[in-house]
């Protein structure tokens, strides 16, 4: 079977099996619901399976790499032309004030590249470096992103042949938050509203984080 059908299939089953976990695994938990304004907790803290992938450093990024902070977790692609960029933005616009809230642990942005084909480490360390040089960008290869990402509770499937160089990568719009002890614990949805992009609102981020980092966890 040609490679690049292969990829399609294998993430069409992934895009499916996302789908399912993300409404059957990873519900959002209606208790916790009160103590946020946004942010949708899941019903139980998830811990991070182990994975191995390399950051835009070109240093290992793995489950440990997780630990003794808070993650902003964004799914995407460097050539993605309207989400990511736009959610980028937006997390930067707040990433100063994320900064200042009192927490034991600091407060990362972690945008994983679901698009290992084009997004080379160069590449992706100059998209970072322009929205802002403290996130974090990682990626590796599609064996290791699929289970990540259906351990986040989210996404992605390259649904056309990547002979195109402008194939489209279908992806989720949620920004995953991960504890300190490296537990997926819930996510902000995007916000859709007609004739708008589905993105995650940064205020609505800022206003829960503060909640979030002083309860328990």
């Amino acid at each position: 079977m040609n490679q690049r059908i292969f990829v399609g299939v294998v993430a069409f089953i992934a895009l499916v099996a996302g789908m399912i976990g993300a409404i059957y695994i990873a519900p959002p938990s209606i208790d916790n619901a009160q103590e946020t304004q946004y942010f949708q907790y899941y019903p139980e803290p998830r811990a991070i399976a182990p994975f191995a992938l390399t950051d835009h450093k070109g240093n290992l990024f793995n489950e440990d790499s997780l630990t003794n902070r808070w993650s902003l977790v964004f799914l995407g692609y460097t050539f993605c032309p309207d989400i990511c960029p736009t959610t980028m933005a937006e997390l930067n616009g707040i990433y100063p004030s994320l900064q200042s809230i009192e927490s034991e642990y600091p407060i990362d942005v972690v945008f994983v590249s679901v698009d290992p084909n084009r997004d080379s480490i160069e590449r992706l360390a100059e998209y970072i470096g322009f929205f802002n040089s403290s996130f974090i960008g990682v990626t590796g290869e599609h064996k290791a992103l699929f289970p990540l990402a259906r351990n986040l509770g989210m996404m992605y499937a390259i649904s056309e042949s990547t002979d195109n160089p402008n194939y489209l990568v279908d992806h989720s719009a949620s920004i995953v938050l991960i504890n300190p002890k490296a537990q997926v614990i819930g996510r902000f949805k995007p916000k859709r509203e007609p004739g708008k992009l589905s993105i995650s609102d940064a205020q609505q981020i800022f206003a829960d984080m503060p909640v979030i980092v002083e309860g328990k966890y």
